[in-house]
């Protein structure tokens, strides 16, 4: 069985523009409005819905994972008769979708699309517009999504006269019965295109890589979703964008660290400014601001700057951010900084000696009173 990369004389491992050059090459020497023949009509569907697996990523990758562009094994990928059952004879006699009258229209509504964006801490606590940059489908800037030349446009096809679909008689163990199928020269449409845009090969859209730019609310974090509506992909035949997705991805920061609507952040403090109490300048998204240690505050110990965290997304207000003190305890001592502390260390009663501390508990401080 011929896969879509022999429909159109590809390697599997073709590019996308590959892959666009061998559908045009084919599509313009087998089109029904210049090779009206059968067979030819036939080839162009196989070449079309080829073109329409490869070219999208997703349904490339479930195609050559599965045989199947929907991810799931199906006839080419199970085997002859696979999934065979009452509803494929009712589609062979009456039709795909169920005995469905009436043509197809080349307008549809174009498919929603998702992308990322990566933003860092500072603009989703303040909010950014941010620049983005994707390819996507739109509306061709020649034919104004007509699919047509510029000063022609559809015919009513002379194989169904509009309607779409033929009827040709079969026989089957039922007996003799009329078959409906799709219209092999207009593809189902009702109507063929005698000059079809150059640009665009009939279709009415066009892929470009487009910028935008991206209002991105303070507040949002990683995985929050922004709804862009009708700036999607362009639909065929000039039809209604889908909806634009952006998922935000927020980077790691130096110094914060958000929680929930919170942030927080370590301050290293030396021992004897944690021991007197001092006031350190911090910088924050909000400007500089001031934390004030208290005399005797413990490694630990956290301060709380109130509203300085993450506004809320949907309500009013900010959190807090919460700043956590690390005492900083000294590794190198020269001998009139050691002598200095082991002063302090007797005016406070703290025995040291040799290296080794005595705790004085209590206890030991009321066992010394009782012998003297």
């Amino acid at each position: 069985m011929s896969t879509h990369y022999d429909v159109l004389g590809v390697a599997q491992d073709a590019s996308t523009e590959e892959i666009k050059k061998a559908y045009r090459k084919l599509a313009r020497k087998l089109h029904p409005d210049v090779n009206p023949g059968e067979e030819a009509a036939e080839q162009f569907k196989l070449v079309t819905r080829a073109y329409e697996v490869l070219s999208d990523t997703e349904k490339r990758r479930n195609y050559d994972a599965t045989g199947n562009e929907n991810g799931t094994g199906g006839f080419g990928a199970g085997g002859a008769g696979a999934g065979f059952g009452f509803s494929d004879i009712f589609e062979q006699f009456f039709g795909a979708g169920g005995g469905q009258q009436g043509p197809m229209s080349r307008t549809s509504r174009g498919r929603d699309a998702l992308i990322t964006a990566t933003i860092d801490l500072q603009d989703a606590v303040r909010g950014v517009v941010y620049p983005l940059e994707m390819e996507t489908a739109v509306t061709c800037p020649t034919c104004n999504g007509s699919c047509c030349r510029p000063g022609t446009h559809p015919v009513e096809c002379t194989i169904c006269h509009g309607r779409g679909q033929v009827q040709r008689p079969v026989r089957s163990f039922l007996g003799q019965m009329m078959s409906v199928e799709t219209c092999s020269a207009c593809r189902g449409y009702g109507t063929t295109l005698p000059s079809p845009c150059n640009e665009c090969m009939g279709q009415g859209r066009v892929r470009q890589r487009v910028s935008k730019q991206l209002k991105v609310p303070a507040g949002v974090g990683t995985g929050t979703r922004i709804h862009l509506a009708g700036q999607g992909e362009a639909g065929p035949g000039g039809g209604p964008a889908g909806d634009l997705y952006v998922e935000i991805e927020v980077r790691r920061h130096p110094v914060f660290e958000r929680d929930g609507n919170d942030l927080h952040a370590t301050l290293k403090v030396p021992m004897t400014a944690a021991a007197l109490g001092t006031d350190i300048s911090l910088d924050t998204f909000d400007g500089s601001q001031t934390v004030t240690v208290e005399p005797g505050t413990q490694s630990g110990e956290s301060v709380r700057l109130a509203q300085l965290g993450v506004p809320r997304l949907r309500g009013t207000g900010r959190g807090d951010l919460i700043v956590t003190i690390e005492v900083e305890t000294p590794t190198r001592l020269d001998a009139e900084q050691r002598e200095l502390l082991e002063r302090l260390a007797e005016l406070r009663g703290d025995h040291v000696a040799e290296g080794r501390f005595e705790h004085r508990g209590v206890f030991s401080r009321l066992r010394d009173k009782l012998r003297g």
